[in-house]
This record gives C-alpha cells, sequence and structure tokens, in this order.
C-alpha cells in the first residue's frame, strides 16, 4: 500500500472523530468567549488610567481622557518631581518590604511551632488565633493609637509619626492570619525528614533553616507576597499612625491629591501606574509559587 493511499485513508477517520462544533463550544468553547469578555473587562480600566497618565490635558478632570491615548506626552511623569511623589514611594517601598520579611520570619516560626511541637495550650492558641481573626481590624484603631501615644513618650521610635511604628503594628496584625497560612503547609512536609535530620547530628535550628524552611518556599513567598501587597495599598491605620507628609505613604499623599477641594488627577494617574510596577514584577517573578502556595496546604502529605 502506498503512502497515498495511507494518507488518503487517514483523512476520513480524523473528520469522524472531530468533535461536533456545538458540544465543543457547550463543553469547552464557551470558556474562551466568557475568558476573552473577563480580559477585556479587566484590561479597560488599566488602559484608561494609563491614557490618562500620558495625557497633558488631563489636569483637574478625566475627561481629557475619555478618548484613549488621543495625545501622548511624558509631561504629567516629570511633574511629579516636584512632588513629594519619590519621598512617598521611597517610604511605601521600605515599609512594605519590611512587613513583608518581618510577617514572613515570625509567620514561618509560629506555624513551625503549632505544626512539630505538642505542649500544652497548642489548641487553645490556634482556636484563639482564629477567633481574633473574626473581629474587623477597625476596632482596634483607638486602641493601637492609644498604645502608641503612650509608648512614643518613653520610646519616640515606635510612636505616632513613626513609620517603625506602623510596621510592629502591621507585623502584629498580619500573625495570626498567616500563621494559619503557613500551619497548613507545614504540616504536608513529613516530620520523618526531621526525625531523620536529628538521627545525622542536625539540631533543632539546622532543620528549620537548612530543611523545613526550603521546602516551604512557595508558602513563603504567597505571604510575603500578600503582605507586601496590604501593606502598599494600607490607607486607614496609615493615616492614623502617620501625621507627617515626610513620612506618608503613596496611598495617603495619593489621596489628598484627588480627595481635597483641588484635583490632581494628572499626578494621581501618572502615580499610579509608577506605584503598579513592584507589585506587578513581584507577581511576575513569584507567580511560580503563588498556585503551589495557596493550594499546598489543602492537602495532608
Amino acid at each position: 500500500m502506498s503512502a497515498q493511499t495511507v494518507t488518503a485513508s487517514a483523512k476520513p477517520a480524523a473528520t469522524k472523530n472531530r468533535m461536533p462544533f456545538g458540544k465543543w463550544f457547550r463543553g469547552i468553547g464557551f470558556r474562551h468567549v466568557v475568558g476573552v469578555l473577563a480580559a477585556i473587562y479587566a484590561a479597560f480600566p488599566i488602559l484608561y488610567v494609563i491614557s490618562a497618565a500620558f495625557n497633558p490635558n488631563v489636569k483637574t478632570t478625566l475627561t481629557g481622557a475619555n478618548s484613549l491615548f488621543s495625545s501622548v506626552s511624558t509631561e504629567n511623569f516629570t511633574e511629579l518631581s516636584d512632588t513629594m511623589f519619590w519621598t512617598w514611594f521611597g517610604n511605601t517601598i521600605i515599609i512594605g518590604v519590611a512587613t513583608s520579611i518581618g510577617t514572613v520570619l515570625m509567620g514561618a516560626a509560629a506555624a513551625y511551632a503549632f505544626s512539630r511541637y505538642r505542649f500544652s495550650g497548642r489548641k487553645l492558641s490556634l482556636q484563639a488565633l482564629l477567633i481574633i481573626q473574626m473581629f474587623p481590624q477597625l476596632l482596634t484603631f483607638v486602641a493601637i493609637f492609644l498604645l502608641l501615644t503612650t509608648l512614643g513618650e518613653v520610646i519616640p521610635a515606635l510612636g505616632i509619626n513613626s513609620k517603625m511604628a506602623l510596621i510592629c503594628v502591621y507585623w502584629g496584625g498580619a500573625l495570626g492570619a498567616n500563621t494559619f497560612l503557613m500551619y497548613g503547609f507545614f504540616n504536608s512536609i513529613p516530620m520523618d525528614l526531621d526525625e531523620a535530620a536529628k538521627i545525622d547530628g542536625a539540631s533543632h535550628a539546622q532543620v528549620y533553616w537548612t530543611i523545613v524552611l526550603p521546602l516551604v518556599i512557595p508558602i513563603l513567598a504567597v505571604v510575603g507576597l500578600l503582605s507586601f501587597i496590604s501593606a502598599f495599598n494600607d490607607f486607614v491605620l496609615a493615616r492614623t499612625i502617620l501625621t507627617s507628609q515626610e513620612n506618608w505613604t503613596l496611598a495617603i499623599g495619593m489621596n489628598i491629591w484627588v480627595g481635597g477641594n483641588e484635583k490632581n488627577w494628572d499626578w494621581f494617574a501618572s502615580g499610579a501606574v509608577i506605584a503598579a510596577i513592584p507589585i506587578l514584577l513581584l507577581f511576575l517573578f513569584l507567580q511560580k509559587y503563588i498556585v503551589a502556595g495557596l493550594t499546598g496546604g489543602a492537602v495532608k502529605g
């Protein structure tokens, strides 16, 4: 049998096995349509803000940006140098990085202790952490303000209008939720690895730093990312603690630009585009860990 004959006989078989369009659309195809519509719905606000950021006609109103990219210029970005934008941007990055590092280290240590050790009050402590998370954060603002006001009289670095004080508040506020998030992931790591390392002479610290932590990098990346984004976007708590413009974060400063009588939408739009870059880069860098970190603790190995 020649090659042409085999090819000719294979074509009808392939056509016969092809799924009808109606059945394919009901089973799979409609998902593509929903995905495209969702992408368009999500992309339009982003395109609008980018268009407004590069439009020199956008000043006190956004109506000049209704025609997307009708005028393109970097004037709005250069004007940011005449404001305190870069000071606020630096404060936000410092607070976000310090918050993410601290919450990862504290949450990992707490989750490791709850996962690996059996001590009196362990279950009660876990339940207490869970119950505390049920109360809204707004209930603590008055107590935090009074605490920092009194503490600042003794230790000024931890008082009102201190970035370090705000970071410490973020550390304490995120400890409970991050401990629960990491706890399930730590439980998925077999304890046989710990026991084997101890038999070989490893100490508790060596087991923690060299064996367990490298295996839980996905959840560490997720917690660090969520902590950074939370501190980066926080407004109410930061506005309560930070009082001087030199210590403000982007959320506070950019809100002032559009929240008062004088609107500066040109600065706001260009600043929003720049502020989105760090979070976007973090997502791109940590994307391979995000899914594994969020789902790994759901199954106990």
